[in-house]
């Protein structure tokens, strides 16, 4: 493969970031069962806010739904099909400072893993069927650098609201309050280094969550502050269609093919 000084490198590193924050978005703890959503309240009329909020998180009986998320870095969308323990996850990375752009998708289906990958801006760089090719995990060395089905909650809501020091309910469905986003698996739901980097200012982080008519979260946004040579943010996750999104389906015939020797070097990088 011919490519121009100094692209492998920035093509491992650029692919190896993606495969890092896909693998970050996996669930990091979970809110504990809830009711069946068209059946009794799924709250007390006596429930703090903070209570209320977090039983609005996805925990998998609502069927599938779909996401997005975004943060300073990357941005995501995607699908959850939770009984099927099953999700699809799409990114766009922008141009680097070789303007090149990585745009890569992960399919998930209990064990079974698939990946789409696309790579332009520079001469030279590898090119993959755009197809779903599925990939054996034993020839990955290192399963977190690809993600798995942990739960429905895959934006990571539960433990950063878990970790809300206040909580204020403005009007039905609006709640907004501050999290310590340095504490816990809340920190774990930032980029690596990022909470201890925020110091104390982490500690008081200002969010706004929205709970739809349905009671199921809609969106939950931190106003992550400057840290270092770090701008300001926000971290951005939203929960929508709930029920009506298609399930996910094990794609089959010309949609499909096996992963080649390419997709494992750069993942393995």
């Amino acid at each position: 493969m011919t490519q121009a000084t100094g692209t492998a490198r920035t093509f491992v590193r650029a692919v190896g970031t993606v495969a890092a924050m896909l693998a970050a978005t996996a669930l990091i703890g979970g809110c504990g069962p809830k009711s069946d959503p068209t059946a009794a309240p799924r709250t007390s009329p006596s429930a703090t806010p903070k209570e209320r909020l977090l039983e609005a998180v996805p925990d998998g009986t609502e069927g599938a739904f779909r996401f997005t998320g975004k943060d300073a870095s990357s941005a995501l969308t995607g699908r959850i099909d939770p009984e099927s323990k099953a999700f699809e996850i799409n990114t766009a990375m922008p141009p680097d400072k070789d303007g090149i752009t990585v745009k890569m998708s992960f399919l998930v289906i209990e064990d079974r893993l698939w990946m789409k990958a696309k790579l332009t801006g520079h001469p030279g760089l590898p090119k993959f069927p755009n197809k779903w090719m599925e990939l054996d995990r034993s020839k990955l060395t290192d399963s977190g650098s690809v993600p798995t089905f942990d739960g429905a909650d895959q934006g990571n809501a539960g433990p950063l609201i878990e970790a809300a020091t206040s909580v204020e309910e403005q009007g039905p469905g609006k709640y907004v309050g501050f999290i310590d986003v340095t504490s816990g698996n809340a920190a774990q739901a930032l980029e690596d280094g990022e909470a201890a980097a925020l110091g104390e200012v982490g500690k008081k982080v200002p969010f706004t969550a929205l709970v739809g008519p349905d009671e199921h979260l809609a969106s939950l946004t931190l106003e992550i502050p400057a840290a270092g040579e770090r701008k300001a943010y926000q971290y951005v996750v939203t929960y929508a269609d709930f029920g009506s999104t298609p399930k996910i389906t094990v794609p089959t015939g010309s949609a499909a093919t096996k992963a080649p020797a390419m997709a494992y070097e750069m993942l393995n990088s």
